[in-house]
């Protein structure tokens, strides 16, 4: 499991190092696709930063932070991290559908992502909780 965790976590740094690289772009984005998909627009909006913070910067770091926890083995720490986590995704991925009305490829991808790591960390944590009640006690 740690070894997915790790994967998954390295997909969402590279997916947020993309659109970081989209926030600081001057030039068309290559992932402008049409009038509903359009990273730049997405990337370049006022909600594309946190206190001054981009975004994008900040998921790399959270992923970071997932895959050190995941190497480490500890999933029990990674679930306040990972569904904060997804809570923020699924906040941004609304904001793209009823504010700006533009998704990002790369927001998606990192949303799948993000998922993905929330629910197999739950499931891990979930499974050993069940397996440890059910162990029986010397």
């Amino acid at each position: 499991m740690r070894w997915i965790l790790i994967l998954l976590a390295v997909m969402g740094i590279t997916t947020s190092a993309l659109a970081l690289r989209e926030h600081y772009r001057t030039d068309t984005s290559p992932c402008s696709i049409n009038e509903r998909w359009d990273c730049g627009i997405v990337n370049h909006s006022p909600y594309a930063t946190l206190a001054g913070v981009p975004v994008a910067a900040i998921g790399i770091t959270g992923y970071l932070l997932l895959a050190v926890l995941a190497f480490k083995q500890a999933y029990r720490l990674m679930l306040v991290p990972v569904l904060a986590a997804l809570a923020f995704s699924l906040y941004l991925a609304r904001i793209e559908q009823h504010v700006l009305g533009v998704w990002c490829l790369y927001c998606v991808i990192s949303l799948g992502v993000i998922s993905l790591l929330a629910l197999l960390v739950l499931a891990k944590v979930l499974v050993s909780s069940v397996k440890g009640a059910t162990t029986p006690q010397p």
